[in-house]
């Protein structure tokens, strides 16, 4: 029982007894009677002002505090229509109903740019002056870290510098930073926009994987490149082809000896320009590679046309396929061209070893939809100043190489929306990572 409920028994009470005082007097002293009846009704009056004082008081407070907290959902009783009281409850209830109509238009803007900014595949975060993370959407979650960060310092184990960089950077000014996340390698340009909000001085972090941008414009260049140079070649080896044949049946049906420095040169630019020609057309896989025709192929399919091709070797391949029932969305030609040539440069990277290895190995991640296939070797490793430049069109540290396989399996992977990435150490091998997106596991 709370005070107020003590107060309205006490004076249930005081008024009854003052009932009976009231009946005894207005029988034996009249005068007494009204004296006192109007005592009692005017302590009665004051008592009521001072209660219902109290309670629209106390009400107030509540509200006060509840807008103070945020809660907008309280209202006031409506009262006898016409009293000043009534209008004031009514303002204060209109008051509240258009702060809770504020509160969810505002709820629904949040909602709406969160959910936009999550969608974006731009790494955001928003940073106050202390390097403390105070919201960061889900490219950031998935691209940085794995998971979500409450401090810039957090971020050393991406780079070092990261941190420094990101809190001294000055907005208007772009800068690249390479992030290495395990394996993988990213470059990241970044921005920095400042602004204030309640108080508050915030910097709003902007970074763009431009790594696999830069690579596909540099594949397209390389791509037009490659085209032009073999379409001006053929038509320059074309004719100089057939002229060099003519030449030589003809030096022969006039009695010219075969022996002769003549017809030697002709037979010789004759066969350097079809060699020429045969490896012009080897580049030129390069520029009509066509956008893959993708059908579901299991990885267990995968794997055994691609073991009957290396069944007879000097080099022992070890297949460690974790789910050969996974299927998978490809073009089955491309992808086997591109497991042949890993297979093959592997093979030629160890033959030389005592024991030369090449281990093909699978895994899922289910949780990132990623099938993931590599091929290991334990030859003598790239050397770092080619291990940036193996992907690029005509690069081979081969004798005899062409210097397209591995770019033609960067392309076909690209094609199928993956990645293809190498991990090296000098002297103990190389590792070969193709990367797939499977949205359906099975």
């Amino acid at each position: 029982m709370n005070n107020w409920q003590i107060i309205r028994v006490v004076l249930l009470m005081f008024l009854l007894g003052c009932t009976f005082v009231a009946t005894y007097l207005f029988y034996e002293h009249e005068l007494y009677f009204c004296m006192f009846f109007s005592i009692i009704w005017g302590i009665t009056i004051m008592v009521y002002m001072v209660y219902s004082h109290y309670e629209t008081t106390r009400k107030m407070v509540r509200m006060v505090e509840a807008i103070r907290f945020g809660d907008f959902s309280l209202s006031f009783p409506d009262k006898k229509q016409g009293s000043m009281e009534s209008q004031l409850v009514g303002d204060i209830n209109a008051a509240m109903a258009e702060f809770r109509t504020q509160l969810s238009q505002k709820e629904g803007r949040y909602k709406y740019f969160e959910t936009l900014l999550d969608t974006v595949d731009t790494c955001m975060l928003v940073a106050d002056g202390q390097g403390q993370v105070l919201w960061m959407n889900r490219a950031s979650v998935q691209d940085l870290c794995g998971h979500t960060i409450h401090q810039l310092e957090e971020l050393k184990k991406l780079n070092q510098e990261f941190p420094v960089l990101l809190e001294t950077l000055q907005p208007g000014e772009v800068k690249v930073v390479r992030i290495y996340r395990g394996e993988v390698m990213q470059d990241m340009a970044v921005t920095v926009t400042e602004y204030i909000t309640m108080g508050a001085d915030l910097r709003l972090i902007n970074l763009k994987n431009i790594r696999s941008v830069l690579e596909k414009n540099e594949m397209e260049a390389w791509q037009k490149l490659v085209r032009v140079l073999t379409h001006e070649i053929m038509n320059s080896i074309t004719p100089i082809i057939s002229l060099s044949e003519t030449l030589y049946e003809r030096a022969l049906q006039s009695g010219m000896e075969k022996e002769s420095v003549v017809l030697q040169g002709m037979k010789t630019i004759h066969r350097r320009s079809k060699g020429l020609l045969g490896f012009v057309e080897n580049y030129r896989k390069l520029s009509r590679l066509s956008s893959p025709i993708l059908a579901p192929v299991t990885v267990g399919e995968l794997i055994d046309d691609i073991k009957k091709l290396f069944l007879v070797s000097n080099v022992h391949y070890i297949y460690r396929i974790e789910d050969e029932s996974l299927s998978l969305m490809i073009d089955r030609s491309q992808i086997e061209q591109v497991l042949i040539n890993l297979l093959k440069n592997a093979g030629e990277a160890c033959g030389e070893q005592p024991n030369p290895e090449v281990i093909i190995e699978t895994c899922c991640q289910p949780e990132k939809h990623i099938f993931q296939l590599s091929v290991k070797d334990n030859g003598n490793g790239i050397l770092p100043e080619a291990l940036d430049k193996i992907f690029i069109p005509f690069f081979t540290t081969k004798p005899t190489g062409s210097g397209i396989g591995l770019s033609l399996c960067k392309q076909i992977m690209a094609l199928h929306g993956g990645s293809i990435q190498v991990t090296t150490e000098v002297g103990k091998g190389s590792c070969f990572t193709l990367k797939f997106f499977v949205f359906s596991p099975r």
